[in-house]
């Protein structure tokens, strides 16, 4: 879960990879909520990496 600083290559291909994830979210009827927004955020800045997206979604299900 650590801080990472991101080529703008890399940062691109993360927002790339979240907006295609919330894509496909709403292509089921279904919408993304504000904490995970809130982590998608922090992962395609570099505040955390792609394990601490996982930690965080599997602690907040309660499948930590």
């Amino acid at each position: 879960m650590s801080r990472t600083t991101l080529t703008s290559a890399q940062r691109a291909e993360r927002e790339r990879a979240v907006g295609a994830a919330i894509h496909s979210l709403e292509m089921e009827g279904l919408t993304l909520p504000a904490e995970s927004a809130a982590d998608a955020t922090d992962y395609i800045a570099g505040r955390i990496d792609a394990a601490g997206l996982v930690a965080r979604a599997r602690m907040r299900h309660g499948l930590a």
